[in-house]
């Protein structure tokens, strides 16, 4: 069953991240990117990279992609034409699409809720105690034995995101 899923998110990832080539609209190619990175971030837990996961969906999907989705929609230039949304034609096109969204929403929540019942995760198993989180690995590393080189490192980010800051302002008002 394993097997099965990960060939499912490998296809899901490869399919979506086709997408992304193959569209020519750029906002929608950001929606594919989402699916894309929600998939790779899905190999990884698959994979026992459980902090690997976290961190592409927080890093990736919660930031990365927000903004360009966000840069993408306040650039983006609105079609002047108007759409009629009387005519009989919209109506039956705007039902079936939700129809098709429902299926395939309805197909992928099965699929994930049938892997997710029948799977054996390590981390439900009480029974393991020598099975240890990464994400709790590497987060007493950083907070005990790394504590200085990550503080440098959040110091670093600091003054470059004032530097950018400045850079920005600077030559808004020239």
């Amino acid at each position: 069953m394993v097997q099965i899923v990960f060939y499912l998110f490998v296809l899901f990832t490869l399919g979506s991240a086709l997408a992304v080539l193959l569209t020519k609209n750029v906002l929608y190619a950001a929606f594919f990117l989402l699916l894309t990175l929600l998939g790779v971030a899905g190999l990884f837990v698959l994979a026992g990279a459980d902090f690997l996961a976290v961190s592409q969906i927080m890093i990736y999907v919660g930031g990365v992609l927000v903004l360009i989705i966000f840069g993408v929609m306040l650039t983006h230039k609105t079609d002047t034409a108007k759409t009629d949304y009387t005519e009989p034609n919209f109506i039956l096109t705007k039902h079936r699409s939700w129809l098709w969204a429902l299926l395939v929403a309805g197909g992928i929540f099965s699929v994930l809720y049938r892997a997710l019942v029948r799977g054996n995760f390590v981390l439900l198993n009480q029974g393991e105690p020598s099975y240890r989180s990464t994400v709790d690995t590497i987060g007493r590393q950083l907070m005990t034995e790394y504590l200085i080189p990550f503080e440098i490192a959040g110091i670093l980010l600091l003054v470059a995101l004032i530097g950018a800051t400045t850079i920005a302002a600077s030559s808004r008002t020239k």
